[in-house]
């Protein structure tokens, strides 16, 4: 069975959706290979509506080996207001049927299916027990507002700790599992 892995770029108060320039002083070469580790292990894109939309608007014109992967990867993105998914190799999954078609995307052979940015469709797929492996950089910034990746919640969701490493920048990788 193949794993759904995602990777999350977050602030120290849980914030996913930091800008590039918010991230830059603390990117560095270290995390940049560790990140091409993760997609080297991937040979599938799982997305939701609105992270498909900003690549789909981006990567189309862009060239390169990072824009050959990720316009040549097949995706799938999870959508109820989407009608079609019109990015190179891409594949609408209707967000009514979302749970089972993912569960059945991961009985395909192939390598793992990696996951970036789509904080909602994260959160939702570790809450149902779907998501094998969260990877979280946390930078170290206090981002103050934006989105959380996990908001409200009256439920509590135990992760276990699998793996964690620190890069000079003051960057935390850190690997959950749901317990």
């Amino acid at each position: 069975m193949r794993k759904i892995v995602a990777g999350l770029f977050i602030s120290l108060d849980g914030v996913f959706e930091l800008s590039n320039e918010s991230m830059a002083p603390w990117f560095t070469p270290e995390v940049g290979q560790t990140i091409g580790t993760l997609m080297g292990a991937q040979d599938t894109l799982l997305l939701g509506r609105v992270t498909y939309q900003e690549f789909a608007a981006h990567w189309p014109q862009q060239t390169g080996e990072m824009a050959d992967t990720m316009n040549g990867t097949p995706k799938y993105v999870v959508s109820g207001t989407l009608e079609s998914a019109d990015w190179q190799n891409s594949t609408l999954i209707p967000a009514a049927s979302a749970f089972a078609g993912i569960a059945e995307l991961k009985q395909q052979a192939g390598k793992n299916i990696g996951m970036t940015g789509s904080g909602t469709l994260v959160s939702s797929l570790l809450w149902e027990g779907l998501l094998d492996e969260l990877h979280l950089f946390v930078f170290p910034l206090v981002a103050g507002s934006g989105k959380r990746l996990f908001g409200a919640c009256d439920a509590q969701l135990p992760l276990q700790l699998l793996d964690s490493a620190t890069f000079g920048s003051g960057v935390m990788h850190l690997t959950y599992a749901k317990a």
